[in-house]
């Protein structure tokens, strides 16, 4: 018995150690602004001149997806599913040395930008709605709060198995944490498939490379640690209900 209690109690410790790291991945990567990255190969010359009205047109309440995603291009921009930033001179006077101080500025996405309808032709509302790419937008920023959520919902579960001292409620634990990682995977997913969509309808400039960022990296490596805790608290708990119901055919007998 205390042979088999060892090996529940690792896994199980096991199981909530990557539970907690997923979570912190999540929520760090939800907070940072490193979801896409560009790198603007050669910052244009006037952006000096032209960084006050760029900035201006980013952070202004009626700035469409087109205006803010020239300017990211052009601006060694990084967005995360909250923010986006760019990287302008510090001082945009008329006359300013080429070395300039360089500053990244972000403005967030309000509420009502998360769910705005986005166009066939970004920046043109005559083009009417493109479906795939709003409920992708939606879904990515939707998704890692349900992750999120699932995951603590099945933290609270497990603190009752504990203080009850049973191990059924580690199914329904490994389960949440099976549907938090699910999504996360369709989190990823909405994500590149979002960012994939809007370079056909804007192209990257000639100088200009885009990434994945960090940020999108560690919602990446939470996902297969959802479902490694999963699977954890899931074999756990069978594997003890079993042994379980051989002892007491055992003391029966």
């Amino acid at each position: 018995g205390a042979m088999m209690d060892n090996r529940f109690a690792t896994a199980l410790v096991i199981a909530c150690v990557l539970s907690l790291i997923s979570t912190i991945y999540m929520a760090a990567s939800i907070g940072t602004d490193f979801w896409y990255e560009y790198h603007t190969l050669s910052p244009a010359e006037n952006v000096s001149e032209a960084g006050r009205s760029v900035w201006e047109e980013f952070v202004s309440k009626d700035a469409d997806e087109k205006t803010y995603t020239d300017a990211l291009f052009r601006c060694n921009g990084t967005v995360g599913l909250w923010r986006r930033c760019i990287t302008v001179p510090k001082n945009s006077h008329w006359y300013s040395p080429p070395e300039t101080d360089m500053t990244t500025n972000c403005i967030s996405f309000s509420l009502s930008d998360q769910f705005v309808e986005k166009y066939i032709e970004p920046g043109n509302h005559n083009s009417g709605t493109d479906l795939n790419r709003t409920y992708l937008w939606r879904l990515q920023f939707l998704l890692p709060f349900v992750s999120i959520g699932l995951m603590c919902f099945g933290a609270l579960i497990g603190l009752c198995a504990c203080a009850c001292r049973s191990l059924y409620p580690a199914i329904a634990t490994g389960v949440l944490h099976l549907l938090a990682g699910l999504c996360t995977l369709g989190l990823v997913g909405c994500y590149v498939a979002g960012i994939e969509l809007l370079h056909r309808k804007l192209p990257l400039p000639e100088d200009v490379r885009g990434e994945f960022g960090w940020s999108f990296c560690l919602a990446c490596v939470s996902a297969p640690l959802q479902f490694m805790a999963a699977a954890l608290f899931i074999w756990a708990a069978r594997t003890n209900r079993k042994e379980f119901t051989l002892l007491k055919a055992y003391r029966v007998a």
